[in-house]
């Protein structure tokens, strides 16, 4: 568990990835990174947020960003909700939830009265040197990427 903050080194690590080989966060050095963290593929809110970040996807790309998702479903399904909403970035496997606590996403969640363990849904921007330079904790999906482009837009 950590408490990562603005201006920490973005932890490294490597999960597979839905484009077929494992991903490394070092990879992508000289590029700024939209590392976002969601629950669970094709739920409403998730869907609306992946949705979102795929529209953005061209400004994004202009502004030299990636874009990668992360929960902790199976790369299979991850492949079916990309291919149901045409999802053109790739989305991470993390079964082990290795790296939703290392992004202290993995928290106490309470529905209903109940208790259990879940992803809250967090959003790092990272910049090209690796540094977390923006973090949304708990993000509500409306309106969630127009910031994330606008901090994007003032680094």
């Amino acid at each position: 568990m950590s408490d990562l903050k603005i201006g920490d080194k973005a932890p490294d690590f490597t999960l597979p990835s839905s484009d077929g080989s494992p991903l490394n966060l070092s990879d992508f050095r000289g590029k700024n990174i939209v590392l976002y963290f969601y629950p669970k593929d094709n739920t409403p809110g998730c869907t609306v947020e992946a949705c979102d970040f795929r529209d953005a996807l061209t400004s994004l790309r202009n502004k030299d960003t990636v874009v990668l998702g992360v929960s902790k479903d199976s790369l299979a399904s991850h492949d079916k909700f990309i291919q149901k909403h045409q999802l053109s970035f790739p989305l991470l496997s993390d079964e082990t939830k290795m790296v939703l606590q290392m992004y202290d996403s993995w928290k106490e969640k309470t529905m209903f009265g109940k208790k259990y363990m879940g992803i809250v849904r967090n959003t790092f921007l990272i910049d090209k040197e690796g540094f977390i330079r923006h973090i949304w904790k708990k993000v509500k999906v409306k309106g969630h990427v127009q910031n994330v482009l606008n901090a994007i837009k003032a680094l």
